[in-house]
């Protein structure tokens, strides 16, 4: 892999991460709930991103690189699974074990639907 591929991903690894956390601030800001919205959101509308990534990449011969950078640095930055376990952990502890739940199904039910919707959507 050439330097300017990882120099790409990286670039594309910076602005990821950068969005989540705006994202996640204005969620936060507009929620008063110990529930993570903004962190649900985020890796709902990631794992449909990605869903719709490798849909171009399977059905429409999208490129391998820039489905490397946006893939791999853009959604891998964007989305976040340490978070989820976190905060998912966090509210078990706090009491609140059906938002626990709820986390946890919703981001991998969630997640395994939204990637599957755009992975349709990519492919029609």
């Amino acid at each position: 892999m050439s330097l300017w591929v990882w120099a790409a991903i990286a670039g594309a690894g910076a602005l990821g991460a950068v969005v989540r956390y705006l994202i996640d601030s204005t969620i936060a800001m507009r929620t008063f709930s110990a529930f993570p919205f903004g962190t649900l959101s985020i890796n709902l509308s990631g794992s449909f991103v990605l869903g719709v990534i490798t849909g171009v990449a399977l059905y429409h011969a999208f490129p391998a690189t820039p489905k490397l950078v946006l893939g791999t640095g853009l959604c891998g930055a964007y989305t976040t699974f340490s978070t989820f376990t976190f905060e998912s952990v966090l509210l078990a502890r706090e009491g609140e074990g059906r938002g626990a739940l709820l986390n946890v199904a919703g981001t991998l039910v969630g997640g395994c639907l939204a990637a599957g919707l755009g992975l349709v959507l990519a492919g029609a």
